[in-house]
Formats: structure tokens, C-alpha cells, sequence
């Protein structure tokens, strides 16, 4: 492991992967690769926001748990973010290039907004650039990272302190499959997620477990029948 993978790793100030274009013309490592629906509890998600911490890299890693997790993003579309891509007044947030290149507009929570707060009131010192910077004196306390190491999480960290192990999609997973339980049409979670078609959004839900299926649908009422076309 050479010193530029080191510092990738860690998401140093420093590292090249933090400088615009790093990743122009390298092929994702999971691309091609198809893994099942694993979205995690809200307990899980938010034992690994306690792991964080309070302190500057901890509230960088709550804020990125967040995005991913309450507005659905991919981690690549979360990380270029800026502070001016967000819209507090409609609770919304821009994405300028999402996958394929498309631009959308996703939904955001209050709750959500509340916690980013917190990075934002220390965001303001830092250099100008992307909304979820590079916090430098990184206490990496979390199972989840923000850049370069966001997309290989360090589980031992988190299981030394209790918390379950991470990765981002799996938040993006978590989005889909809470909007599902609430109720919410698929057409609009599938434009919530950016998806092309509405066969990957329902590869998403199959994270429902079957148990809760059927729980639901043997809680369904008896059809409500005419008089006229009665059984007898």
C-alpha cells in the first residue's frame, strides 16, 4: 500500500482524493457487481450516529449519515454537494449530476435538517468547497467515513464501541424501504432515488421482510360486497 493509498484511506486534506477530478476516468469498484437489499434499523443507523461523537469529524460523519440515509442519495452524489445545492424554505436538495449525468431535486425531513445543523454551524470556518469537506485532525471514530474512505468503512472501529458496521448504500436502501412502509407511491420513490426504471426501485424493497408482508396482508379487511351479489 503506497502513502497515496494511506491518505486516501483516511480522506486527509492532503490526500489526492480530495481534489477535484480524482476520480474522472476510473471505473467503480462495485461496478458491475449486484448485492441483495441489506437496509439496516433505524436503531443501528443511529447507534452508528452516536459513535460519531460531538467532535468536528464526528459532526461530518452525522451530517453525511443524514444525507445518505434521509434524502437517499448515493454516496457520489452526496459528497460534491455544496451548501447552495440545499433549500431549507422547500426542504429540498439539488442534485446537479446524478447517475447517468441527470439532474433532480429530492425531498429532505425537518428532523434531517436539524442534525445537519450542528456541521453547518462549524462548516463556516472551513475552506470554501464541497459541503461535506475533509474535517483535518479526523477523530475517526465512526464506522462510516466521508470521501475516498466513505466507500470502505472500518467495521472495527464501530464494533470496539458497540455499533453496527455500515456501508453507504445500505442507508440508501434504508430510505427506500421506510418510504415504502409509509405509504409512499413507488413512482415517487423512484423519482426520489433517481432510478431509470421502476424494476430497480422494487429490487430495493425487497428488504422488506416477508413476515412483514404477510403481517400485512392478513390484516386487510373482507371485501366489501353488494347486496345483490351476495355468495348465497
Amino acid at each position: 500500500m503506497t502513502t497515496s493509498d494511506v491518505l486516501d484511506t483516511a480522506g486527509r486534506a492532503r490526500s489526492p482524493a480530495t481534489m477535484p477530478g480524482f476520480g474522472r476516468g476510473r471505473a467503480p469498484r462495485n461496478k458491475g457487481l449486484r448485492f441483495p437489499a441489506d437496509p439496516p434499523t433505524v436503531e443501528e443507523i443511529v447507534a452508528v450516529m452516536r459513535c460519531a461523537g460531538d467532535s468536528r469529524h464526528g459532526l461530518r460523519t452525522r451530517a453525511l449519515i443524514v444525507v445518505l440515509w434521509r434524502a437517499g442519495l448515493r454516496i457520489s452524489e452526496a459528497l460534491p454537494l455544496a451548501e447552495s445545492d440545499l433549500d431549507r424554505s422547500r426542504g429540498s436538495i439539488l442534485i446537479r449530476r446524478g447517475k447517468g449525468g441527470r439532474r433532480r431535486e429530492v425531498g429532505w425531513d425537518a428532523w434531517a435538517w436539524q442534525h445537519l445543523n450542528a456541521w453547518l454551524e462549524i462548516r463556516v470556518a472551513m475552506r470554501v468547497g464541497a459541503l461535506l469537506c475533509v474535517a483535518e485532525r479526523a477523530n475517526a471514530r465512526a464506522t462510516l467515513d466521508a470521501d475516498r474512505g466513505a466507500r470502505d468503512a472500518a467495521p472495527a472501529r464501530g464494533h470496539r464501541r458497540g455499533a453496527p458496521a455500515l456501508r453507504p448504500h445500505q442507508l440508501r436502501h434504508a430510505h427506500a424501504v421506510e418510504m415504502a412502509r409509509e405509504g409512499v407511491p413507488l413512482l415517487v420513490i423512484q423519482r426520489q432515488l433517481g432510478h431509470a426504471n421502476l424494476g430497480i426501485t422494487s429490487i430495493y424493497l425487497q428488504g422488506i421482510d416477508s413476515s412483514e408482508i404477510i403481517d400485512t396482508v392478513h390484516r386487510r379487511p373482507a371485501p366489501i360486497l353488494p347486496a345483490s351479489a351476495g355468495l348465497r
